[in-house]
């Protein structure tokens, strides 16, 4: 009985979290050497050994020995998603997460999944089962992996469109290389055993040439030797104490010349074939149009999600912001594009020359040019008219010049009128930017020469000298606003960046003085909305873990999403992998100790939250949310326990008074009924039963009374033990007496083993302890029902126990029953406030014993006290005096 004091161990591990399933990749060079085939074969293995295996998703390509393994396999069928008028069959997650098996089979780790899906990609399909703790077989070419896309259309010529992350490979727990050489393989391809015939021919021509399929094993192979040897590294790492290959290299990606795919990939092969981390970086000089700037920021995201730090770094020399950033994060290897080495002017020196001047530690690696997409190519285009603010303003500006000095042509010099033009140049990159401070300046030459150079009201020339008047004026003018709009554009960013962090200030001491749910939805929203013009929606879980928005923060969100977000702990919507075609950006509330909520934001700008700066301002408030509702939460359970102590505090004390006030007149109260029934009996009087009944009903009372003063004192911690050896049954029989004629409808079965140990505790409170535990099972059992107390030495500890035959514990935990005031039944004919077990719970505690509850699997309940056993006192005698 005393096992069930212990933590239920299924308890225990249920309230653990769920251990994450493996991923298993079946890995190979080319379609058709027969992944899927060695994919089922284990499956079938698997479950023969009784092991759950369903299959979520596979294609056979109708090849009849790959069908041929999917006999007895639980196959799970397909989700269909209307797309474009159609129904499309897709991979059905929710039906394996409501399933649960052991293993589930998911093939073509790389496909994109049709819009709609919960994820765009089916390895995050896998991924979100690994994370509810299922093991999953997939299976995957070398040409999907992403840091190998660019290489395999080089080599093949033909471009894979469907990629899986290179993290999600190396993640993986066992990946196997199922190889076939090209001349076997090429065989099964003329056999028709990996396509139809008609698609077989073609592409025997094209992507299945022998040097192709050569190409391709060798790095499937080169690859998976790379996972090898990285995971032998670590082993190595994890057993010296000096690592072998200790390094302290670091890449550093300098992304924004128009080739931002392929050094993203280049750069994250170098840093695995390094086993180093990397950065990714863009100077923000604010030459970028919209296009270009879109172009790098998802480079960036692609970059982050290879594993590298990213940032954009705002300031008119490239050089010294990166060179500070490399050394800031010790990154000594910087990878430049070769488009992104050539200098701007031929008179200034390139990048790397310029990082070999000012961080001579350092080693630059040039990356072989990718293809150039048009969208990013240059740094910006000539706007057309009326495209951008500033054109008109600036025309408009530069004619009212001129006008302004037509009269002053024979006053002034030629030298002053350029340098009016020239203060209107500066003055038009300060207003409106650079483009049309570039147009200020062709438009300043053109006046000056057509007005103020002779002949007057014509283009021509006279004197040759002015010709490199127009050629300077024309140089300092874009030179001077290319440089003006930089810092401009660099103030501006730098002021956003300021804000951003003066907005967390604000919104950190604003939030440190909220007291309600309600003021920190306020409060963020007016944050978010002060500096990304951004909308929320607050979500918080109520006591059943539902969640539900707060009423101050509405907005039109996927509920569904937001459950998602709150049980996985993820960022999910726009921005991220999951379902990123949402229109809000849902943001996990992650205090120290779990998640609060959800926050949902709406940013009407759909390109700023692919801004890392805005990103990462949303995930700070997100996090100063959390915090700050951890905090209100810890608050309320600090006054709710606070106003519990008073209250049990100011209880005890007045159950103290009156049970003091109450003990002088229930003890004459006692004597007086004693002796009246006993004159009664000896005159034989018809009374007595009255007299009887009147005499037990005090000692309850005063028994009741004694119990709260007992309370009182336990609670008050005014508790003197004076303990001593007590033999078990001296204490069980002094219990008995106690109780009187409470027992005497109940027989008792009295069971002391004889070789029971002495107790050591105090014998006055060891007995009450008793006494009310017998009392307790008169009260619930039915009359005549048999009482048995036994008493035992069990695994080091003396265990007695007090056993009735009555209705057994009320459903719930029955450690509630020694709860102060606590009664099995709330509405109930038998009398009690709910004070004997707690005290004798409390008598327990004093005595560092366990006392426990359970019902008995014959009917009934067993309530057990569990004492430590002691070594037994050594007794002091003299041998010779034995008889």
């Amino acid at each position: 009985m005393d096992d069930d004091l212990r933590p239920d161990p299924d308890a225990l591990l249920a309230a653990l979290p769920a251990p994450r399933g493996k991923l298993k990749l079946f890995f190979g060079a080319a379609p058709g050497v027969g992944k899927t085939y060695a994919m089922l074969a284990e499956a079938q293995e698997k479950r023969a050994a009784g092991l759950d295996v369903v299959v979520g998703w596979v294609d056979t390509h109708g090849r009849a020995e790959t069908e041929a393994l999917l006999a007895g396999l639980d196959v799970l069928p397909r989700k269909q998603i209307a797309y474009r008028g159609k129904q499309v069959a897709e991979f059905d997650i929710d039906a394996v997460l409501a399933r649960r098996p052991a293993l589930v089979v998911v093939d073509e780790l790389p496909h994109s999944n049709a819009p709609g899906s919960r994820h765009p990609k089916r390895w995050q399909d896998v991924d979100e089962l690994l994370a509810a703790g299922i093991d999953v077989y997939s299976a995957m070419n070398v040409q999907h992996l992403d840091s190998l896309n660019d290489v395999v259309s080089g080599v093949t010529g033909v471009a894979v469109a469907e990629t899986v992350p290179d993290h999600v490979f190396d993640r993986a727990s066992e990946v196997r290389l199922v190889d076939l050489p090209p001349d076997d393989l090429l065989l099964r391809l003329a056999a028709g055993k990996v396509y139809l015939p008609e698609v077989a021919e073609r592409a025997a021509g094209h992507f299945f040439r022998k040097g192709n399929l050569i190409a391709l094993r060798e790095l499937a192979l080169r690859r998976l030797a790379d996972r090898v040897d990285g995971q032998m590294r670590a082993q190595r790492e994890v057993q010296s104490r000096a690592p072998v290959w200790a390094t302290s290299l670091g890449v550093l990606l300098v992304l924004g010349h128009g080739d931002e795919d392929s050094a993203v990939r280049q750069a994250a092969r170098l840093a695995r074939a390094l086993s180093a981390p990397w950065h990714a970086v863009w100077v923000d000089r604010g030459h970028a149009g919209a296009a270009a700037r879109s172009s790098v920021l998802a480079a960036l995201a692609q970059a982050a999600e290879q594993g590298a730090h990213t940032l954009v770094l705002a300031g008119p020399a490239p050089a010294s912001l990166i060179a500070d950033y490399a050394r800031r994060h010790n990154l000594s290897l910087l990878a430049l594009s070769q488009r992104g080495n050539r200098p701007r002017w031929f008179w200034r020196a390139s990048l790397q020359q310029q990082l070999a001047q000012r961080a001579p530690e350092l080693n630059c690696l040039i990356l072989a040019a990718g293809e150039r997409r048009p969208a990013a190519t240059a740094g910006w285009r000539w706007p057309r008219a009326g495209a951008g603010g500033g054109w008109w303003q600036t025309t408009l500006a530069s004619l009212a010049l001129t006008a302004a000095m037509l009269p002053l042509r024979g006053v002034l010099d030629a030298a002053n009128l350029v340098m009016l033009y020239l203060l209107l140049v500066l003055l038009a990159a300060v207003r409106y930017g650079r483009a049309p401070a570039a147009w200020a300046a062709v438009l300043s030459v053109a006046l000056f020469d057509f007005f103020f150079v002779a002949p007057h009201w014509s283009f021509a020339v006279s004197d040759i000298q002015y010709l490199i008047t127009f050629a300077v004026m024309l140089t300092v003018g874009l030179v001077a606003g290319q440089l003006v709009a930089s810092q401009r554009q660099s103030a501006a960013q730098a002021r956003q960046r300021e804000a951003h962090t003066r907005y967390l200030y604000e919104m950190a001491r604003e939030l440190g003085s909220a007291l309600m749910p309600e003021q920190v939805g306020e409060i963020t929203g007016r944050f978010l909305q002060a500096s990304l013009n951004a909308q929320i929606s607050l979500w918080l879980p109520d006591a059943e873990e539902q969640l539900e928005a707060l009423p101050d923060t509405p907005l039109a969100v996927d509920a569904a999403l937001v459950r998602w977000s709150f049980d996985h702990q993820q960022a999910a919507g726009q921005g991220t992998h999951t379902l990123p075609d949402a229109a809000q950006l849902y943001l996990p509330l992650q205090a120290p100790m779990r998640t609060r909520g959800v926050l949902v934001v709406a940013v009407p700008d759909v390109l700023a939250l692919a801004d890392p700066d805005n990103r990462r301002l949303c995930e700070a408030v997100a996090a100063l949310a959390a915090q700050t509702l951890e905090r209100l939460h810890y608050i309320e359970v600090a006054q709710q326990t606070l106003l519990s102590m008073e209250s049990e505090r100011l209880r005890h004390s007045l159950l103290a008074a009156l049970s003091h006030d109450l003990r002088t007149p229930l003890t004459a109260l006692s004597g007086n009924a004693e002796t009246l029934l006993l004159a009664l009996q000896r005159g034989g009087r018809a009374e007595q039963e009255q007299a009887a009944l009147l005499l037990a009903q005090s000692q309850r009372i005063t028994r009741l009374v004694t119990n709260l003063l007992e309370m009182a004192r336990l609670q008050a911690g005014g508790v003197t033990l004076h303990q001593d050896w007590l033999p078990a049954d001296e204490v069980i029989g002094g219990a008995i007496a106690a109780l009187g004629s409470t027992l005497d409808t109940h027989p008792l079965q009295l069971d002391i083993d004889p070789d029971c140990p002495m107790l050591y505790g105090d014998a006055i409170l060891l007995e009450r302890l008793l006494v009310n535990l017998l009392e307790n099972a008169a009260k619930y059992s039915p009359p005549g029902s048999p009482i048995r107390v036994s008493a035992a030495a069990e695994d080091g500890r003396i265990l007695l126990r007090v056993a009735d035959r009555g209705p057994g514990l009320p459903p719930g935990d029955p450690a509630r029953l020694f709860d102060a005031f606590s009664r099995g039944e709330r509405e109930s004919a038998i009398s009690g406030v709910g004070l004997g077990l707690a005290i004798c719970r409390t008598i327990a505690d004093v005595h560092g014993a366990r006392l426990s509850a359970a019902n008995r699997h014959d009917g009934g309940a067993c309530f057990t006290l569990s004492l430590p056993q002691r070594p037994p006192p050594a007794l002091d005698f003299d041998p010779e005096n034995l008889p």
